[in-house]
């Protein structure tokens, strides 16, 4: 799970630093505001931040002299400046001297979580990039794709046969079905295992911003471009790139992905020397990129450029007979973490879990294992661990008014027929969570009319 970003804000106007508070706090973000450079800076010392925003006009030490203290210090750290007095000649040197963002007020929230989540966006990628190398040259043991039914062994097999090729390869799935997990499973074994994985996700970024961060730029190609800079694509070289979100991606750019592809060399931005690289595509997307093809919305011959093999992660509802095997899989990892040490599951916790839809898939099941590890009070998770909305969804499909009280045989079917719903009409995943064998369900679903 992606760790909270700590952002630092540096305003000496006290009413403007809290109105900046608030939208970074509503995002979930972790927020440290100073009114006095001087404080801001000692308190970078001691604590590790990964953007700060600072004011330009201030008494004693201004904006511009902050950032250059930071960076001095602090290199990593990207630094946006704000100010109601924008110049052209400011925001040249505010970009010369290392400045993320020259940001004029005044601006809207949604203007200034753009500039903010497009800064954090670029760190990332920057600090996977330079990990890259040290990742690589690991003694790593493929990911485990966790699970016994049907779907996921055929998966499983498909990963080990398309690995040792360099095919192409289109992950398709709704969001938190482990995609990535998926990607990094090919990459790591594969020939290209000792070679850099760099996952991008094309919906994070501006058109303008993904040009750069893919194809790098050379120096002066736009404002603020002070080096030449290689890309990610060119960072990836003799490893393999995982595009999440590629149905995001602008047509202009999928024609440029795509010369890449089938040319094997790209051009940086501002350039026009032809670089070559040697790298291998595994692509991911939660649409439906054939329908987008035939709306217009992605470009025919990218699609099948970059759909050679198809694999389809199902959601977690329609493989609920893994969520025991996936929750104790989860359960030693956060074990592992060394927080606690939870050893089991209760059989009622397990039943909610199992009869629950997590429309969150995967992900979801891991954020509600986390959260029970953390407020459990002995060594298993019990049903009063879980959210309570487990419990009612489990509950709210025969619950009637006390005025038309149900008898026994119409709560048994009701409960059935919420079970049957939300195991999307699984027989024998329903006769497990109800205790009785695959005959005994039909039989009782026949009794209740329930064949539909």
């Amino acid at each position: 799970m992606a760790t909270t970003a700590r952002i630092m804000l540096v305003d000496d106007e006290g009413i403007a630093l809290k109105r900046l508070r608030r939208i970074l706090e509503k995002q979930g973000y972790l927020v440290s505001s100073y009114t006095h450079p001087a404080g801001a800076l000692k308190r970078m010392k001691n604590t590790p931040y990964d953007l700060v925003v600072t004011d330009m006009k201030m008494p004693g030490m201004d904006g511009m002299e902050l950032m250059i203290a930071i960076k001095t210090r602090f290199p990593a750290i990207d630094v946006i400046l704000m100010t109601g007095y924008a110049s052209i000649d400011n925001a040249i040197e505010a970009t010369r001297e290392g400045a993320f963002h020259y940001l004029q007020k005044p601006f809207t929230p949604e203007q200034f979580l753009e500039v903010v989540e497009n800064a954090l966006n670029r760190q990332r990628l920057r600090t996977q990039a330079a990990q890259v190398k040290d990742d690589t040259e690991c003694s790593l043991s493929p990911p485990v794709i966790i699970g016994n039914s049907p779907k996921i062994r055929d998966i499983q097999t498909l990963i080990h046969q398309i690995a040792p090729t360099d095919c192409s390869v289109l992950i398709s799935g709704d969001s938190g079905t482990g995609k990535e997990l998926v990607a990094r499973s090919i990459h790591l074994t594969s020939t290209r295992s000792r070679g850099p994985f760099v996952a991008v996700n094309c919906g994070a970024f501006t058109e303008t911003l993904l040009a750069s961060e893919l194809f790098g730029h050379e120096k002066g190609a736009f404002t603020g471009a002070v080096k030449t800079r290689a890309g990610l694509l060119e960072t990836a070289n003799m490893g393999t790139v995982f595009l999440d979100e590629i149905g995001e991606m602008p047509h202009s750019m999928q024609v440029q992905l795509l010369r890449v592809l089938q040319e094997g060399e790209l051009v940086r931005v501002g350039g026009t020397r032809a670089i070559p690289v040697d790298i291998r595509v595994l692509s991911a997307t939660a649409k439906d990129l054939k329908d987008e093809v035939g709306s217009g919305g992605f470009r025919k011959d990218m699609y099948y450029r970059i759909n050679v093999v198809n694999i389809h992660l199902p959601a977690l509802h329609k493989r609920s007979e893994d969520i025991p095997l996936l929750a104790y899989h989860i359960l030693d990892c956060l074990n592992r973490k060394g927080l606690k040490q939870i050893r089991a599951i209760s059989s009622r916790a397990m039943s909610l879990l199992k009869g629950y839809a997590f429309p969150g898939n995967v992900r979801e099941l891991e954020n509600i294992l986390e959260r029970a590890v953390a407020i459990s009070q002995s060594n298993e998770i019990r049903a009063c661990d879980l959210p309570a909305d487990l419990e009612a969804l489990e509950l709210h499909t025969y619950q009637r008014p006390e005025k038309d009280m149900m008898t026994l045989a119409e709560l048994e079917r009701d409960y059935i027929a919420h079970l049957l719903n939300i195991n999307h009409n699984a027989k024998t995943r329903t006769a497990q969570i109800l205790g009785i064998d695959r005959a005994s369900l039909w039989r009782k679903i026949k009794k209740f009319g329930l064949e539909s």
